[in-house]
């Protein structure tokens, strides 16, 4: 099986580290021109400068109206739209304030939802298009330390369904990626305050999962590659007939058959 993007021009919102920027290099990798975005000029240079390929950098806060024009105007047409941009934390549900609602709202599914909207009528013009939504596993199995979160991410869910209805028939796919718990910047940091710390990473990793993610049929974090891998494959020709789906590369986390 052969991913070849060579011709397609795919952006990757919040795509300076961790699974967006796994994802770029695997695009980039099949032969996109792929645009890294991030909020600072100098995290997305430093970022573009890491990958191969045809590789621009767009530096823009997607999740502000301003922001996310600015960027449709230095990158008017694309193929291939990965919205990765999103925000997490942990707040005690009861805490949770009306700002912190509207920021994960406005962050998590907004800055998706403008972004879809200005760039589905040129791929549906075109008769050819992927848009990518990377969802959570706690769009599902909601987490009573981050409810905001994971309403944000069911949210996400939804939209996906709703464009791949509106773009029906005309060429162009939406999906959502579920993500389980994945090997990002920080996490050895946090692996480290729960386990013990004279532990080689490999052992520490399945030992906080076995404490603290033991839904995990993996037994191990996900590497930011194996999610790239799926969203590489989704965008591609070669997945023509999956379209309004939510799937899943959760290392067998969600406890369901279905999403």
């Amino acid at each position: 099986m052969k991913i070849d993007l060579t011709g397609k021009t795919a952006l990757v919102t919040g795509s300076t580290q961790g699974i967006g920027l796994a994802i770029a290099r695997s695009l980039a990798a099949s032969g996109a021109r792929v645009a890294v975005n991030g909020r600072s000029r100098d995290r997305v240079d430093e970022a573009v400068a890491t990958l191969d390929g045809d590789v621009v950098g767009v530096a823009a806060d997607v999740a502000d109206a301003a922001g996310a024009q600015a960027l449709a105007a230095e990158l008017p047409h694309i193929d291939i739209l990965v919205n990765n941009l999103g925000i997490f934390g942990a707040v005690p549900a009861r805490e949770i304030t009306d700002d912190q609602w509207r920021s994960y709202f406005e962050v998590n599914v907004l800055a998706a939802a403008r972004l879809i909207r200005h760039y589905l009528p040129g791929m549906v013009d075109r008769g050819w298009g992927r848009v990518l939504q990377i969802a959570s596993d706690s769009a599902i199995v909601i987490p009573e330390e981050m409810i905001h979160y994971g309403v944000s991410k069911t949210a996400l869910l939804a939209l996906s369904r709703g464009f791949a209805k509106d773009a029906s028939g005309t060429g162009v796919t939406v999906n959502s990626v579920i993500a389980g718990p994945t090997h990002t910047a920080g996490v050895e940091d946090f692996v480290y305050q729960l386990v013990d710390k004279s532990l080689p990473w490999e052992q520490a990793q399945r030992e906080f999962m076995r404490l603290h993610r033991p839904q995990s049929l993996i037994e191990r974090l996900i590497e930011p590659e194996e999610i790239a891998n799926m969203v590489t494959y989704l965008a591609s020709p070669l997945a023509s007939a999956t379209t309004g789906g939510a799937l899943r590369v959760d290392g067998g986390y969600v406890d369901a058959i279905l999403p």
